[in-house]
């Protein structure tokens, strides 16, 4: 809510609140994001004024809370009784696990499954099911997802998902902000500690929503890393990211709104590509001695799925007065393999540094050998 349009709410609440119930509501419920005692309005040239809330006419406050795993049972338990349709356990627990019980997460998941895709009532709700709509709902970008989607170019948004997307520490961030993204419930904070993006399925809206320029700057790629079985083929497509990146990353970069992850964002807009119609894309979280790995592990990885191909990706970043991050990329990256059963995969380091090669002269690969004996492909650009 602007200034301007907040001041205009405010006098014409304050107008009418002596006239109740004659000729104005005698209760109004405002509906929001934020709680409304979160809002103020500048004053000056400062940011804030030091006064309590303008909605000091305020009586009662409360806050939709997520679904625990319980209650999204419960919740589907209802459309079962009404209808006969069972949801698996499976597709249950799926769903929670991909919503984290966001309320309308939950209810837009179901709604697509049992009035899209499951309409036969007869007929049960599977897990793949619950992994299908999930696809459908990113893709579409609803309501509720386009709109996190256009407050991702907010600085006091864009100080605190930057680095969690890149992996690093938040640096001096305002708790105003990390309150604000808490409200918005885009983060939550870890139960083991450190701030985390909300949600699997956010997870993989926000980058990918972030990929759209890029995506929209693609050359022309013909694709030529499937089969003549229509199968994936790595080391074709490993050549043809080659070829793309020496070719158009330098330009790409400059088309990504998060300058300290563009290398990222360039290198996801080219995988959507590859998976288009035929695959996924899933931006994984990965675990370390049983704990989610965010802030601090100056890491981002990829988890590509095309028909029976699994393809584990990590990305880094050489940046300024660091050393080469190889070692340790090799080390995490094995860990990342051994969680999906994976022998083999792709560790990917982008060199930010100053005064060195251009990137079609820069970018070259070789191979690497984990100390879990998993074969590396290793790509410097």
């Amino acid at each position: 809510m602007k200034d301007e349009i907040l001041i205009s709410v405010l006098r014409q609440l304050r107008d009418g609140y002596p006239r109740r119930p004659h000729h104005f509501p005698y209760s109004l419920a405002l509906i929001g994001l934020r709680d409304v005692r979160d809002y103020k309005v500048s004053s000056g040239d400062t940011e804030r004024l030091n006064t309590a809330s303008p909605f000091n006419i305020k009586v009662a406050s409360l806050t939709m809370q997520n679904f625990n795993a319980i209650e999204v049972a419960a919740l589907y338990q209802q459309h079962t009784e009404e209808t006969g349709q069972l949801f698996s356990a499976a597709a249950t627990n799926r769903a929670f696990e991909l919503t984290q019980g966001q309320p309308w997460l939950v209810n837009a998941l179901a709604k697509e499954i049992v009035e899209e895709l499951v309409p036969d009532v007869t007929q049960s709700i599977e897990l793949s099911h619950v992994n299908q709509a999930k696809e459908i709902l990113i893709r579409r970008r609803d309501t509720h997802i386009d709109s996190l989607g256009e407050r991702l170019m907010e600085p006091r948004i864009k100080v605190i998902l930057e680095p969690i997307l890149a992996g690093r520490e938040l640096g001096d961030v305002p708790t105003d902000d990390i309150q604000f993204v808490l409200d918005l419930g885009l983060c939550c904070m870890d139960p083991e500690g450190g701030l985390t993006i909300a949600n699997p399925i956010y997870r993989e809206v926000l980058p990918r929503i972030l990929t759209i320029t890029p995506m929209a700057s693609l050359p022309q790629i013909k694709p030529t890393w499937l089969t003549s079985e229509g199968k994936l083929d790595a080391d074709a497509l490993l050549n043809t990211f080659l070829m793309f990146w020496r070719q158009h990353g330098q330009p790409l970069l400059r088309s990504a709104s998060y300058h300290e992850i563009a290398p990222h964002i360039v290198m996801m807009a080219f995988l959507h590509r590859v998976v288009n119609g035929g695959g996924s894309l899933e931006r994984e979280y990965a675990m370390t001695y049983g704990r989610s790995e965010t802030i601090g592990s100056d890491r981002m990885d990829l988890c590509l799925r095309y028909m029976d191909v699994t393809l584990a990706i990590e990305l880094k970043v050489w940046r300024q007065g660091e050393r080469d991050p190889l070692q340790r990329g090799l080390v995490q990256l094995d860990r990342y393999l051994a969680g999906l059963s994976l022998n083999a995969g792709w560790l990917v380091i982008f060199d930010r540094r100053e005064g060195i090669a251009r990137l079609s002269e820069r970018t070259t690969t070789e191979i690497a050998v984990t100390a879990g004996d998993r074969s590396i492909t290793v790509i410097r650009g």
